[in-house]
């Protein structure tokens, strides 16, 4: 299943699967049931309106973050963090300081990602006051900071917890922060972590070596797009487009018409986050789906696509009742839609 934390944000390319889980709840398809005769074709993006962006509904998207970090679930102060991350960067760097304060693991893990991400140089005290926090997620999210803050005092630690041999939670992240870390040897850590005996560890070391640039990281994201588990395909599909490298764009393209929604969403996203609307249509059509979960992805993936034409969209999602996540994905989705500047045709791949 896939983590929360792991969709909303953003941070973290497929980033770390665990508890809360947001997946799709249905069995992997059989070999027969996953034949299909010939290609699909997604539906072609309409062309782009060019309305401009509407103060209002940016404003209260900003007020729907406020509103989340003041929330008692942990989770969705995590996720508003992730959010202004996403949207705000540094200048939200005061929420990321006082996030290493709160009480929950889960937010001071999202608060020192952010801030390592963001380099945020003033933070360097307070996270060496978390080097041995009595979370061992905490941990990594600290010395990731810290190595990207310049200090690589505590970077060899992460050659332990990546061997880490009862929590598989522990090597994921431990992976996910070493692609991110952009540093190249740590491949040598990371090969060994291909054969580990969760598909959510292997999964992950794939998107790590993608990031570094190794071919054969690439080549087991592929593989992963193909799994008989649908959650699987979305982490995969997140972490072949983490780099931002357009080659990878057909693969990207041909889960547009996988045999689950959920799927097509975060194809759609990942095609946005390379800078393709050729998934517009689906995100659009599944904004207004009865499920939760769906409507919770088409927001992000109308976020990553950014047309300004989403805002009627989004609007009806930040007003969501089900679902604190649904208007959080949206209250994001909207402040990072772009201006009205290109021209008014769809852009397609």
């Amino acid at each position: 299943m896939i983590h929360r934390h792991r969709l909303i944000l953003g941070l973290i390319s497929t980033t770390t699967l665990l508890v809360g889980c947001a997946g799709t709840g249905q069995r992997p398809l059989s070999a027969v049931e996953r034949q299909v005769p010939a290609p699909k074709q997604p539906p072609a993006p309409p062309p782009i309106h060019n309305v401009p962006l509407d103060p209002s509904l940016q404003a209260a998207a900003r007020a729907q973050l406020d509103a989340a970090l003041g929330s008692n679930d942990p989770f969705i102060r995590s996720h508003a963090i992730e959010a202004l991350n996403q949207t705000a960067g540094v200048q939200a760097r005061g929420v990321y300081l006082n996030g290493l304060k709160d009480p929950s693991s889960q937010v001071r893990f999202t608060s020192a990602m952010a801030i390592g991400q963001l380099q945020i140089a003033d933070a360097r005290d307070e996270l060496l006051q978390l080097v041995n926090d009595p979370n061992a997620r905490v941990r990594i999210a600290v010395r990731f900071a810290l190595h990207r803050l310049g200090d690589t005092s505590y970077t060899k630690d992460l050659e332990q917890t990546a061997k880490e041999p009862l929590v598989w939670q522990i090597r994921a992240d431990t992976a996910m922060v070493l692609g991110m870390l952009k540093e190249p040897t740590a491949v040598r850590v990371l090969r060994p972590m291909q054969r580990d005996p969760q598909a959510a560890v292997r999964i992950q070391v794939a998107e790590a070596l993608w990031r570094l640039g190794d071919e054969q990281g690439l080549r087991n994201l592929v593989a992963a797009t193909q799994s008989a588990y649908p959650d699987d395909q979305m982490v995969a599909l997140m972490g072949l487009a983490a780099p931002k490298d357009t080659r990878i764009m057909g693969h990207l393209r041909s889960s547009l018409t996988a045999d689950y929604p959920e799927v097509c969403l975060v194809a759609a996203r990942a095609m946005g986050m390379l800078g393709s609307d050729a998934g517009y249509a689906i995100a659009a059509d599944l904004a207004r789906s009865r499920d939760a979960n769906q409507r919770m992805l088409a927001a992000l993936a109308l976020g990553a696509i950014g047309r300004p034409d989403a805002q009627p969209l989004l609007a009806d999602l930040l007003k969501d009742r089900d679902s604190a996540d649904i208007r959080l994905c949206a209250a994001q989705a909207i402040l990072q839609l772009k201006p009205p500047t290109a021209p008014a045709t769809a852009r397609g791949e």
